[in-house]
């Protein structure tokens, strides 16, 4: 019973959240809406080329100022504009060890099928956990409300994935200590009593 009532305070706290989270998502929103006016330019360097401008860098007026909206020091996005393409990397909270593990798993998970993402870059920007790169021939072929709609639900759901995977991590660890501790006979060794505890327990105690 007292394991369910923290539970549900658990989610009580990610549906606060959530609620703190949508004048962040707005920002992100409205400023990706202003750096998606792109369109095709030919590179200034290459002949009869056509390169993202935001990943090459070759010429400095092409590029639009860099702008980080952050929640918390945390939680911030990256939004790079230039004339033809627009990069956005996403540092997702990671409030412990547990979900460092967890994010890094899931980011990798994704990051390796990038191709049926379309506009997931395979390596993010040094310092964030995740990056889109938008083009010109991404917003000609598709919609750019859809675009923006897509990196926003990324954003909500990636929070609410990641915490019900640490809750799933630490229901799992308690009943595995619990198993192991029905199998200890009556009189215990106290070292290995005092180890179980501390390799199964302390880890996941935050999330308690």
């Amino acid at each position: 019973i007292e394991f369910k009532s923290r539970i549900l305070r658990s989610q009580q706290n990610n549906n606060e959240d959530t609620a703190t989270l949508r004048p962040y998502l707005n920002a992100v929103r409205a400023t990706l809406q202003a750096a998606l006016c792109l369109e095709n330019f030919s590179s200034q360097v290459v002949e009869r080329h056509n390169k993202p401008e935001v990943e090459v860098r070759s010429s400095k007026e092409l590029l639009l100022q860099p702008v980080i909206i952050s929640r918390n020091e945390k939680e911030k996005v990256l939004i790079e504009g230039s004339i033809n393409s627009v990069r956005v990397s996403i540092a997702v909270k990671q409030a412990d060890e547990i979900e460092k593990i967890l994010c890094h798993k899931f980011m990798r998970f994704m990051m390796m099928r990038a191709e049926s993402f379309y506009i997931l870059r395979r390596k993010p920007v040094e310092g964030y956990n995740i990056s889109f790169l938008i083009t010109n021939f991404h917003t000609e072929q598709m919609y750019k409300h859809k675009l923006v709609d897509f990196v926003i639900h990324f954003m909500e759901e990636i929070d609410k994935e990641i915490s019900e995977m640490k809750l799933s991590v630490n229901a799992r660890a308690r009943i595995v200590a619990e198993e192991f501790l029905k199998n200890v006979s009556s009189t215990p060794n106290l070292f290995s009593c005092c180890f179980v505890c501390l390799v199964l327990f302390l880890p996941y105690n935050d999330l308690l």
